[in-house]
């Protein structure tokens, strides 16, 4: 029939996607911890260099989500109102890319969890929904919390809508300008979205004072956040990275792509996702990385971030502070120094100068590898696949896709069918102005600046401990 293109016999007979069904998404999430050979490094006081307890965290979060970030149970209970709102979009789906392995002609079995059917379009409302609740039983009604690239704002916002939750977001200036869309996602969901550095606090003040035009960076913005919740005993901190309860929440994506690989028969040789604070990378990886700990199958695990803002490939393994005006405790990390302000690259969700303590202490371990990539070649990839796969991912996300088409790529020059897994961490709808300087030729691969970057590992706090 005129008009119509049929595709091959082979793709369309195949499985393409992998659903469980409601009743089988995880009562419980997953903690690395448990699993460990080694304990991660304490977080310490900054006073005093002493690993700190319950008590100096209590102004910043309600005491149950401190009893995950310091938890070793290998498993904690999802609450079932957490449960009941998850259902919404949980349990994502699985899809195998079939028509992505035909454009590469790899033998590779390509294999993504895709969390953009999330209300925000992304991972993030996996611990949004958790602290919003948590928050919510403790009494609390106002939350402040920083965004990048707006994902975790918007994701934050929704759940704060859910729960009768004010929001404040400090949003990443150059972000805020780059991402008109998010922040009305955000205010339509009831937010408050402030560009960061702000007049609103002390520490955006000082900075303003010193540069202006300052582009911000999740430093900054977590300094403000930080300030504004230690002021007010009705208002509590919330982190959308980096921390371990926050990593927790997030590994329903990786037990949900265990039951559904089993669905189709596969077992992951190798699991890419980008990297920024580590809480899509930790989601997807970190029950396999735990499975193998107990003596499962071995899987490759590879980090990507971009190359602009290299922190586990060119940051070094330290005690350092959380955000640039040190009101945060000092935790080990792979950082580029508390004080590094990145290029303003599209992908403002990986602009953070440190890596989750976790993940960077599984890198230490050996367990994880890393990979950095500039945006030109992640646009690159992304584009590829949209037009093979139909879904156009985050630019976050465009460097896990990068990541697992250069893993199918190896595949075909050594000849080999490995099964490749990747977090499809959330869509790009809201990002299109990123799409649109990419193919007017807008877009150049940005480079951090040395000497700034010196300047702040030369600040690294001084820290025998540990």
């Amino acid at each position: 029939m005129a008009g119509f293109c049929f595709l091959d016999k082979e793709i369309m007979t195949e499985s393409v996607k992998y659903l469980l069904d409601e009743s089988r998404m995880p009562k419980s999430w997953y903690n690395l911890v448990a699993d460990l050979p080694t304990p991660p490094p304490p977080v310490l006081h900054p006073g005093t260099l002493q690993p700190i307890g319950p008590d100096d965290l209590a102004p910043l979060f309600p005491r149950s989500l401190i009893q995950q970030e310091v938890s070793t149970e290998r498993e904690i209970e999802i609450p079932e109102p957490v449960r009941d709102i998850y259902r919404q979009w949980r349990p994502t789906p699985l899809y195998r890319a079939r028509r992505l392995e035909k454009a590469l002609g790899t033998p590779a079995r390509i294999y993504y969890k895709y969390e953009g059917v999330s209300p925000a379009g992304s991972h993030k409302p996996n611990t949004a929904v958790a602290q919003a609740f948590y928050n919510r039983e403790a009494g609390i009604k106002r939350i402040a919390t920083e965004t990048g690239a707006g994902q975790w704002g918007s994701s934050l916002a929704f759940a704060g809508a859910l729960f009768g939750i004010e929001v404040q977001v400090f949003m990443v200036r150059v972000s805020y300008q780059q991402k008109p869309y998010r922040r009305a996602l955000m205010e339509t969901y009831g937010a408050r979205c402030v560009a960061s550095p702000s007049e609103e606090t002390a520490c955006g003040r000082a900075i303003l004072a010193q540069r202006p035009d300052h582009p911000g960076s999740l430093g900054i913005a977590i300094s403000e956040a930080v300030e504004v919740a230690a002021q007010r005993d009705d208002t509590k901190y919330a982190l959308g990275s980096v921390l371990n309860h926050v990593l927790l929440h997030q590994t329903v994506v990786g037990l949900e792509s265990m039951a559904q690989l089993e669905m189709a028969g596969d077992y992951p040789d190798v699991i890419v996702a980008c990297t920024g604070g580590g809480s899509n990378f930790a989601g997807i990886a970190f029950p396999f990385i735990g499975a193998q700990l107990r003596g499962g199958q071995r899987v490759r695990i590879v980090a990507i971030e971009p190359a602009a803002c290299p922190t586990l490939t060119r940051g070094p393994y330290a005690y350092d502070f959380g955000d640039t005006a040190h009101l945060t405790p000092l935790t080990k990390m792979h950082t580029l120094g508390s004080t590094f302000t990145p290029p303003g690259f599209h992908a403002g969700g990986l602009r953070y100068h440190g890596m989750a303590p976790l993940v960077s202490h599984v890198k230490e371990l050996g367990l994880i590898e890393a990979r950095a990539y500039h945006q030109l070649s992640c646009f690159e990839a992304g584009v590829l696949f949209a037009r093979v796969e139909g879904i156009l991912p985050a630019p976050e996300a465009n460097h896990a896709v990068k990541g697992a088409i250069d893993e199918a790529l190896r595949c075909k020059e050594e000849g080999i069918s490995r099964a490749i897994l990747f977090n499809l961490c959330g869509h790009g709808h809201f990002d299109m102005q990123a799409y649109m300087d990419y193919f007017a030729g807008k877009l150049t691969d940005q480079s951090y600046d040395e000497a700034e970057l010196a300047m702040a590992l030369s600040g690294l706090p001084s820290v025998t401990a540990a």
